[in-house]
């Protein structure tokens, strides 16, 4: 899953000494580049850990050379790893986002191509989707390779609330607005919402302005043509947006509500609420929590239809994956090589598609029949397959000095605290290259 945050040089001090500790409590000496007989894999910290750990587990019974999976908790990711990046702290290998979040790495020359790594690594692109793995390709060359599943954005909702409301999943932004109706009849919250991350937020504008303009929009704005904020597209995705919020969608305490650490899918899994637009890892972490509803009670649909709007109905938003990147002051790059290999493994696909990722390996398809989740699997394979467009997620796609403006941008036009213009202004403000 996901927490963003900027990229910055900023000293470690408490944060690096904290991560330094957990990081010794997981096996290794206290410093991520590990010793000779050793690399460093961090991870963000999540209910897909177990899979991972499983993997690490499987290249270990072989190599010499061990492999120590250290986690940080979701929420705190992305400050961690940017604070220790650059210090003798950071480790051989690490989770991200591809796209905007490694730009910075890359330009100040932390990362190893994979075509550095050796014979291994120069393999490794056959072995997934092109579309896939390019995003993790920074000025002709490969940083990255994807390590979880595809994770297409996806409204999840608990069948039972929404039976008891007689409300279906929504086809159409009509639809959508009924269901808010209906389920505020019954005292439910219609839309769990994880404000206080400030992420989720941002999935409601991916989907509008995609649904509304297309993915044009943000492909120019990424290009660097500010104008595109002042459009007429762009001011009836706001326009919508503030209709919905103002409908009570989301009720009025969701920014005291994370989906880091468990809250708003708890909401959709105790019958609080109806519905929660969320990354495709909400099976694994409702999964991981509630067992019982993912099996019985967790349902799922695409983002509705926009009468009139320019976008395609099955193009979708979200993280295209998340990726391994290999820093390059690493002492073990020919053994890391042999561990990304691993990434597209027999055993790595049934790992990830036993916790509801859909991996982007080209073996993937012969597994998805005998997965414990066919179902849930083929609905998510179906839906990336046929998809016209794949938006990144707009946190991911622009550079990571962006993350906060882009975030607060959102957060503060959600809560009324800035209107229409407001928020376009900070959308123009944001860097791009």
């Amino acid at each position: 899953m996901t927490t963003r945050a900027r990229f910055s040089r900023t000293v470690a001090g408490g944060v690096a000494l904290v991560l330094g500790l957990s990081l010794a409590a997981c096996g290794g000496d206290g410093s991520a580049s590990g010793g000779s007989d050793e690399f460093h894999v961090l991870v963000y910290g999540d209910a897909a850990n177990k899979a991972e750990k499983r993997i690490v587990a499987t290249f270990n019974k072989t190599s010499k050379v061990k492999a120590v999976l250290d986690t940080v908790p979701g929420a705190d990711y992305q400050q961690k790893l940017q604070t220790i990046i650059n210090t003798p702290q950071a480790p051989d290998v690490f989770f991200n986002w591809g796209g905007g979040s490694i730009q910075p790495f890359v330009k100040a020359d932390l990362l190893l191509p994979l075509d550095e790594l050796g014979p291994d690594g120069q393999g490794l692109k056959a072995k997934f989707l092109p579309s896939v793995f390019d995003t993790a390709v920074v000025d002709g060359k490969a940083y990255g390779v994807p390590m979880r599943g595809t994770q297409p954005v996806l409204l999840f909702n608990n069948s039972e609330v929404l039976a008891d409301a007689g409300v279906r999943p929504p086809k159409t932004w009509e639809e959508l607005l009924d269901a808010v109706r209906k389920l505020k009849a019954k005292d439910v919250t219609p839309i769990a919402l994880g404000g206080g991350d400030r992420w989720p937020t941002l999935m409601w504008f991916e989907y509008l302005y995609d649904r509304i303009a297309g993915p044009g929009l943000i492909e120019k704005a990424l290009a660097g043509d500010t104008g595109v904020w002042e459009s007429a597209d762009s001011k009836k995705a706001l326009s919508m947006l503030k209709e919905l919020v103002d409908a009570g969608a989301f009720g009025t305490s969701y920014d005291s509500v994370k989906f880091t650490d468990g809250g708003s899918p708890a909401l959709l899994a105790g019958g609080k609420a109806g519905f929660e637009l969320m990354g495709s890892w909400e099976y694994s972490t409702v999964q991981d929590a509630n067992p019982d509803f993912a099996e019985n009670g967790l349902g799922y649909s695409a983002f509705p239809s926009i009468e009139g709007g320019k976008g395609d109905p099955a193009a979708v938003v979200g993280n295209t994956n998340n990726f391994y990147s290999v820093l390059k002051k690493t002492k073990h790059a020919e053994d890391i090589a042999k561990f990304l290999t691993l990434m597209y493994s027999d055993e790595f696909v049934k790992e990830q598609l036993a916790i509801g990722n859909l991996p982007t390996t080209t073996n993937t398809s012969k597994f998805l029949s005998s997965a414990d989740n066919p179902e849930y699997l083929k609905y998510q394979f179906d839906l990336v397959d046929k998809a016209s467009s794949f938006q990144l997620s707009w946190d991911q796609a622009y550079l990571q000095t962006n993350a906060t403006p882009l975030h607060q941008a959102v957060q503060q036009f959600f809560n009324g605290q800035t209107d229409a213009d407001g928020f376009i202004k900070a959308m123009q403000a944001l860097t791009t290259g």
